[in-house]
């Protein structure tokens, strides 16, 4: 009996070894094997050492636990797990606090990605289950065997010991935080974070003479510029229209992309320490310049989306959900048009229902086999998107007294096998994305000159600017090039697009080549 007894804390450590290695095989392998393969043995010591006393800590937890909490303990293990798994199966990276904040950001769209990666969800569920069940295990076979104390100053230790390893993340250079435990740390950085800053004041003076009236930004999801062309662009054949072609977007996720958007980028000085939440924004400039600003949301009811933040918010006169299905687009355009016939300045930020993944919820059931290829799953979804769209935002509308710029976030990977875009490395088709605009006469005539190529969205916040009657060349000096010439420097950012802390780098990278060129 005694012999018997003696293998099952063995047995148990095992059991909680194969289940540590599961929940945390991500960290072990960016934090661990990677390192190991690129020289960097230290590193790769520190991290195996820093993991292993993360997991004696959980042991230690799950052992002496009585059995109420120690379910409990299980099961935040088991959702911090879960979180973890799921981020880095999708997109091969730990998860950060700027990566849980864009997960948060984007939480609207998990219908959409849980239809998209219902496989890949399925065998993350798998993992997590196996891991939470090779941890009951353990504890079942280690405390069949031995006799396990409990009082206060036992529960004491064990708090501070589960406490511990996440005070020692954030105050001393210690990585990786287990995934057991990393939902809760970044969860507390994100709530204990200061309050984002106030915007800044507009200085520029605007000279409102000749400016169109009304200014509308239409920006859509994931249209990618191959497609746009061979799909869309014929439908606009015969409509006078400034075509600008390639474009780079401002990122290749939609929450970090439409906030450089809103927020404006001074591409040649643009860094790791930038905080877009502080700039004037799109908003303060066009109330400075007189008009009423609107934002339009085509993809979600309640609050804003794409870290649209109170002070930014408080610049908006007029937030109009305006979610219908299949057919939101065309029904966003009939209401532009409408505004754009009425008296008045206005300035509206459209953002499109559009095509994202899953392409099939975007076109109606049963026009495609429900295996159809991808890509044509996304060419139908796109012409069902746009089809009359244009013809309905423009019909009757004094072309003199408006300046229309349309755009997407992003653009899309369709390679099999592909993310479509928010890839960990990602490739051109990514960025690549159209830009057009419908402008009065004056304007069209000025960027008729320039040869199309060459530019980012980053140009049309100063575009805009100049079309609201702000110093072009001021204008250019704080952010880049209007739209008659190439961009100044391509500029793009990643998920953790905001700090989530005082002193936090932010995603960004730029240079002189396309993004996600090889």
């Amino acid at each position: 009996m005694a012999g018997r007894l003696a293998w099952r804390p063995i047995a148990g450590l095992l059991l909680f070894a194969a289940g540590y290695a599961v929940a945390n095989r991500f960290q072990l392998t960016h934090g661990v094997a990677y390192r190991l393969a690129a020289g960097d043995t230290d590193n790769a010591v520190a991290a195996f050492l820093f993991l292993s006393a993360q997991a004696l800590v959980l042991l230690a937890a799950l052992v002496v636990l009585p059995r109420r909490w120690g379910g409990v303990l299980l099961a935040l293990a088991g959702a911090s797990v879960l979180v973890n798994i799921g981020y880095s199966q999708i997109i091969p990276e730990l998860l950060t606090g700027g990566s849980l904040a864009w997960m948060i950001a984007e939480a609207r769209q998990a219908g959409a990605a849980a239809g998209e990666f219902g496989a890949d969800f399925l065998w993350i569920g798998v993992q997590a289950g196996a891991a939470l069940a090779l941890f009951a295990a353990a504890r079942w076979a280690i405390r069949g065997a031995v006799t396990v104390p409990w009082n206060g100053w036992i529960a004491a230790l064990l708090a501070v010991l589960l406490v511990a390893p996440s005070l020692l993340c954030r105050h001393v250079e210690l990585r990786p935080e287990a995934a057991e435990r990393s939902l809760y740390g970044f969860g507390w950085d994100l709530l204990t974070a200061a309050p984002p800053p106030r915007r800044s004041a507009v200085t520029l003076v605007p000279d409102p003479a000749g400016a169109p009236r009304h200014i509308v930004w239409l920006i859509d999801e994931s249209v990618a510029y191959d497609p746009f062309a061979r799909i869309v662009a014929p439908m606009l054949a015969k409509v006078p229209r400034s075509d600008f072609g390639v474009a780079a977007a401002l990122g290749h996720c939609s929450a970090p992309a439409q906030v450089a958007l809103r927020s404006g980028v001074d591409v040649l000085k643009v860094g790791k320490d930038t905080d877009l939440r502080a700039t004037p924004s799109i908003w303060g400039y066009a109330k400075r310049a007189g008009y009423r600003t609107i934002l339009i949301e085509g993809q979600t009811e309640g609050a804003p989306q794409n870290l649209l933040l109170p002070p930014e918010r408080a610049l908006i006169d007029d937030f109009r959900p305006m979610v219908g299905g299949i057919d939101t687009d065309r029904s966003i355009a009939k209401a532009l048009n409408a505004q754009m016939k009425s008296p008045g300045k206005s300035f509206t930020l459209v953002v499109l229902r559009g095509v994202h993944f899953q392409y099939r919820d975007h076109y109606p059931p049963g026009l495609l086999p429900r295996d159809a290829p991808v890509a044509v799953q996304y060419d139908t979804a796109l012409a069902w998107s746009k089809r009359g769209f244009f013809d309905a935002l423009l019909a009757g509308v004094d072309r003199e007294a408006a300046a229309i710029v349309y755009t997407s976030d992003h653009g899309q990977n369709l390679a099999p096998g592909a993310l479509p875009h928010c890839s960990q490395a990602p490739g051109a088709d990514e960025f690549r994305v159209p830009l057009i605009a419908f402008l009065p006469a004056a304007e069209a005539a000025r960027y008729a000159r320039g040869a199309p190529g060459g530019r980012s969205a980053s140009q049309i916040f100063p575009a805009t600017l100049g079309w609201m009657g702000y110093d072009r060349a001021d204008v250019a000096a704080r952010y880049d090039h209007d739209l008659d010439a190439p961009t100044a420097r391509y500029v793009w950012f990643g998920r953790n697009v905001v700090p989530v802390r005082g002193g936090d780098e932010i995603g960004v990278s730029a240079g002189a080549a396309f993004p996600g060129a090889r």
